[in-house]
């Protein structure tokens, strides 16, 4: 063993002391000798060696050790572990109790009848307790919940006897932490009554009704010596176990929990520590650490049993003693009215201690809250209280961020209980309006480097716009809880002040005076300072932040609340375009700076947040539209042009990226969502048409290109709200839509191959660059029409529809170039899901059979086999497009059926069936599944009435070859390794027996149910797509009952029959074991425990001596 693990041994030399070790392991009488080893060795290689042969032994050759072994073996382990405990290092004293255990899994109560007494016995006996509560942690550990090498019947008995148990080891447990604490606490010598430890508050009395246990939870805590500590700890461990397999019942009891509980002190006592350094040897400051630990244990097992949802009854009275408790602990973390000590106190708790009990708090509100708030002696208001400070003094940012979840979830559960008591949702409000308040107002300064610059700074600069949003969502969601608009306008006018005296926006509209004092004559920014310019970048930083916040308002100024609310969101809204508008008129972002690498930024940063901000107002200003529509206001179409006029001069190619996108997407907003009718005709607006159709100007950068087209598209295209038909003006819309997309795909139609003409050959990589800017801005535009009224998508087409035919006459030239390829069918694939009505049929026909005759055998193994990923996605995109055909309802594209199906199974699944990858999988098996749900009548022809007439005679059957050979395709699928394709096919099946009984119809009933089955029983079986145990178990059971008779008298026989490793006795077992239940629930259990046993009797089998003669 010694040269095994030596540095300088060789790889051969380990393999072949491997061997010689696993030969040794596999002889019968081996185990002597590695008892020998054990009593005789002190060489943790050999100790740690012999425990493996006997646990091999023991989980998987058991069955065949005669009967003396087992009983020499079963009295000789523990006697050795009594015997060494004290001298074996830990790691092989674990081991070998969990050796000892593993004998009391195969043979207790039958054949080790002492097993748990002995390990009671141990605990009872005070120089064996930590031995014994060792014993009983992984007793719980392995027999509670035991793997799978147990049969199912063996699991259920295990865990019976362990339920009998549970009272007798609860009761020891209580026992020893009591004793331990009484044996301390009468040593601790009492303190006079100084102010923090006799002092309990209003709330304290409050939340404790009995005075006695207030008492008790005061009392200071103990110091335990060494040996103590340890045996608590073990206990506490054990316990957290215990909880986490055992029902609530009253063997819980009252006094355990309370003792719990004083260990719970532990972690949030600062004075044992200080003490423990004031004494100063480095022992004592272990031990300090120490009790931080017992704190953490004591925390685990309050909350296995507050992670549990199902409350008995006669439970609910503990759990309310239980957050009594813990509320007193949490009132003595946070006792103080100075924030600096409580933040300071939350710094010197053990970190997993904080974690732990935010891990309860969360627990509280997510599980318990809703049984709890209905006591009339839970005061609520005063836990949010406690919680609010909690939050806001947590010393890390994770702990922050995971308290913000609980105020989330506390948030989440009042928004549905006002939902489902609408009656009294004032008084519901009222009760919690000034905490909300509260929270709202502390969660916005938490972002603001104003009030919280430390630790915004320690943010990564990267994604603090994440953390800040992150920091700042819920609170947010508070509002919206129902604040009263009142508050909430408060709250609004704070945020919408802000940009007035940073930026100067709040003077007069053009930001005269403001130009006084931030520049100067050279459009140069005058601060230059550094203190002054750090100043700045925090304030500039602050005010991105509150424009963001501002932004996520908007949603609850809109629908009901619209004209309650009316003036403070016009007000927002002004302040918002008055920003963006001085932004764009002094040129923020071209401003000179003193540190340009940090102000140049954050001034393109405001900027851009003011955009985004008022974007987010674009459905309250829709909302204005219709309203302004009805009496014709000149302050909306002010609002409206201001805007535009702010965004215009940002559509540039001299402007920022960041910056340039937020203009774009404010663009496509008022362009989408608001639909101004005059739009149009804004001097502005013209600006930008003839900017973008101007051959001559230079084009902006993809994205934009794309945002700013598909806008300009959409004042043409789509329908002004509150107008009749006949005021729309189609006529003059249609013809301006035509000439934007002319000059837009100007050069994209010049590639046309002209059969007069001699052709002017351009260079390849020049015709890529066109035809990827000019489809990028197409398929946009179709697919932003593709849900809107059909006037909108004729128009659309009919200036698309020369651009449609240079595509479809480009493509056979470019099939091998499969970048390319691959944009052009993104395009036709937009184009058949959004316009495939208006190209008509015959041009769907022939774009279609173009497909068809360019995909060859050839072609299509080239595009996969060699072409790597593009030319997958080529593949997948045409597939794609084929599903969009099969889904079409009417006659229309029927005759294209058989020819699709033929391309599906005798091309492009020959190439990738064999293949490991799942490229192009997903997508032919959904095809396949759509061309079967959406033409059953291909299939099977039968009409409602004929199956009527004919009650339960067969229907006829067409194209029966080829239904065959997609069934066989699916089959193969669940062969394979990959567990998305698996998931997805067997869904695809489930669906279609949902919508057209498949399971039922004859040739799948005779020819393959039973072949599935098999197939998904097997799967279980090899526990290859062990996630979909579930899913597999109820498909099965679907197939099962189409004919339970058949299953149960031929299927299962057949298949237990085929099943090696197992022999005819143990057959007959898993055959009597699986009831002949046929319901869901029961049926599937079944199911799961004949694959458990049919392994468990492999694994026997497999590990039995040659020869060994069975029972």
């Amino acid at each position: 063993m010694t040269e095994f693990f030596h540095d300088c041994t060789t790889n051969e030399r380990k393999r072949e002391i491997e061997e010689l070790l696993d030969n040794f392991a596999q002889q019968l009488g081996a185990w002597r000798l590695c008892l020998y080893f054990l009593s005789s060795t002190r060489n943790d290689y050999v100790m740690m060696y012999s425990l493996t042969v006997f646990e091999n032994l023991i989980n998987k050759m058991w069955l065949g050790v005669p009967s003396q072994d087992k009983m020499e073996i079963r009295s000789c382990l523990p006697k050795l572990l009594l015997a060494h405990h004290k001298t074996l290092p830990y790691f092989i004293r674990n081991k070998l109790c969990k050796v000892i255990v593993d004998i009391g899994r195969q043979d207790w109560p039958m054949f080790y009848h002492d097993f748990f007494t002995n390990i009671l016995q141990l605990i009872q006996s005070p120089v064996t307790t930590p031995l014994g509560l060792i014993m009983l942690k992984t007793t719980s550990e392995e027999l509670a919940c035991p793997r799978e090498d147990l049969s199912v019947a063996r699991k259920e008995e295990l865990r019976k006897l362990l339920l009998d148990q549970v009272q007798a080891v609860l009761g020891l447990l209580t026992g020893i932490l009591e004793t331990v604490w009484d044996k301390h606490s009468v040593t601790a010598a009492t303190p006079p009554p100084s102010p923090t430890s006799g002092e309990s508050g209003d709330l304290l009395s409050n939340l404790l009704q009995s005075p006695s246990s207030a008492k008790l939870l005061n009392q200071p805590i103990p110091i335990l010596d060494a040996e103590s500590e340890y045996i608590c700890s073990l206990a506490l461990e054990c316990l957290a176990h215990l909880f986490s397999w055992i029902p609530l019942s009253a063997s819980i009891t009252p006094s355990l929990l309370t003792t719990i509980f004083h260990f719970a002190r532990f972690g949030c006592d600062i004075r044992a520590r200080k003490m423990a350094s004031v004494n100063g040897s480095s022992q004592n400051c272990v031990l300090g650490q120490e009790r931080g630990r017992l704190g953490v244990l004591a925390m685990s097992c309050i909350n296995e049993l507050m992670s549990k949802n199902c409350v008995p009854m006669e439970f609910e009275e503990y759990l309310l003693r239980m957050f009594q408790q813990t509320f007193y602990l949490l009132q003595k973390i946070t006792k103080d009215n100075n924030a600096h000590t409580v933040k300071s106190r939350l710094e010197e708790l053990d970190e997993s201690y904080v974690e732990k009990f935010t891990d309860f708090l969360r627990l509280f509100v997510s599980v318990h809250l809703r049984r709890i708030e209905s006591y009339s002696q839970f005061p609520v208001v005063e836990f949010l209280t406690l919680l609010f400070k909690y939050t806001f003094h947590q010393p890390t940012h994770e702990g922050y961020f995971s308290c913000l979840d609980i105020w989330t979830l506390f948030l989440d559960y009042l928004t549905s209980k006002i939902k489902s008591r609408l009656g009294d949702k004032e008084a519901v409000l009222n009760r919690y309006e000034d905490a909300l308040v509260l929270l709202l107002t502390e969660v916005l300064n938490r972002i603001q480097f104003r009030y919280n610059q430390a630790q915004l700074e320690e943010l990564d600069d990267e994604t603090l716009d994440d953390d800040v949003s992150r920091a700042s969502s819920p609170a947010l969601v508070a509002v919206a809880s129902g604040v009263r608009p009142d508050r909430l306008g408060a709250s609004a006018d704070g945020v919408a002040a802000l940009p007035a005296p940073e930026l100067g926006g709040g003077g007069q509209s053009d930001g005269a005076p403001s130009h006084a004092r931030l520049l100067n004559t050279g459009h140069r920014l005058n601060i230059t300072a550094e203190n002054d310019c750090r100043r700045l970048h925090c304030s500039l930083r602050d005010l991105s932040s509150l424009l963001q916040a501002v932004g996520r308002l908007a949603e609850y100024f809109i629908g009901d609340v619209f004209a309650a609310r009316f003036s403070d969101a016009l007000t927002v809204v002004e302040r918002l375009v008055k920003v963006t508008l001085y932004g764009s008129q002094i040129k923020l972002y071209n401003i000179e700076t003193a540190v340009p690498s940090v102000l140049k930024p954050d001034l393109i940063d405001v900027h851009a947040q003011s955009l985004a901000a008022l974007q987010a107002y674009s459905h309250w200003l829709a909302q204005y539209c219709s309203e302004a529509h009805r009496q014709n206001t000149q302050q909306f179409v002010t609002l409206i042009s201001t805007t535009m006029d702010a965004v215009t001069p940002l559509i540039s190619t001299k402007v920022q990226d960041k910056l340039l996108l937020s203009a774009c997407h404010l663009l496509v907003s008022l362009a989408t969502t608001v639909r101004p009718v005059f739009l149009i005709s804004i001097p502005a607006v013209q600006k930008v048409f003839n900017r973008i159709t101007d051959a001559s100007a230079q084009r902006l950068i993809d994205k934009a290109q794309v945002l700013v087209c598909r806008a300009l598209s959409n004042i043409l295209l789509l329908p002004w709200p509150n107008l009749p038909e006949n005021e729309q003006q189609w006529p003059v819309r249609s013809i301006n839509h035509a000439s934007l997309i002319s000059a837009l795909s100007r050069d994209y139609r010049n590639l046309k191959p002209d059969a007069g003409a001699p052709q002017r050959k351009m260079p390849l990589d020049d015709t890529k660059v066109i035809i990827h800017q000019t489809l990028s801005v197409l398929e946009d535009i179709v697919e932003n029409v593709s849900g809107e009224s059909t006037r909108s998508r004729q128009i659309c087409y009919q200036s698309l529809q020369e651009s449609v035919q240079v595509s479809l006459a480009l493509l056979p030239a470019l099939i091998h170039q499969s970048d390319v390829t691959d944009e052009m069918l993104s395009f036709f694939l937009t184009l058949f899901r959004g316009l495939r009505v208006q190209m008509g049929v015959p041009f769907t026909e022939q774009i279609i059979q173009t497909f068809l005759n360019m995909f060859t055998r050839e072609q299509l193994a080239d595009s996969i086999l060699n072409e790597g990923s593009t030319g997958c996605r080529v593949v997948e995109k045409f597939l794609k497009i084929l599903q969009v055909v099969v889904q079409e309802p009417g006659q229309v594209f029927k005759p294209f059926l058989p020819s699709i199906i033929s391309l599906c199974m005798e091309q492009v699944y020959p190439i990738i069936a064999e293949r490991p990858s799942p490229d192009v999988k997903a997508e032919l098996f959904e095809l396949l599944f759509r061309t079967l749900h959406h033409n059953w009548r291909h299939f099977f022809k039968s009409s409602v009435l004929a199956s009527v007439q004919r009650g339960v005679a067969e229907e006829p059957m067409e194209n029966e070859p080829q239904f065959s050979a997609i069934m066989q395709a699916f089959g193969q699928s669940f062969l394979q390794p990959d567990i998305h394709l698996f998931k997805q096919n067997l869904f695809y099946l489930e669906t279609l027996n949902t919508k057209q009984k498949l399971y039922h119809k004859k040739i799948f009933r005779t020819t393959m149910l039973f072949q599935f089955v098999n197939v998904l029983l097997q799967v279980l079986v090899h526990k290859s797509h062990d996630l979909l145990q579930e899913e597999i178990g109820i498909a099965v059971y679907n197939m099962a009952s189409v004919d339970f008779d058949g299953f149960f008298a031929a299927f299962l026989p057949e298949f237990l029959s085929s099943c090696d490793g197992v022999d005819a006795n143990q057959k007959n077992v898993l055959g009597r074991n699986f009831k002949m239940d046929r319901d869901l629930p029961s049926f599937t259990q079944n199911v799961h425990r004949l694959v458990n046993d049919l392994r468990y009797y492999r694994l026997c089998n497999d590990s039995l001596p040659p020869g060994t003669v069975k029972l």
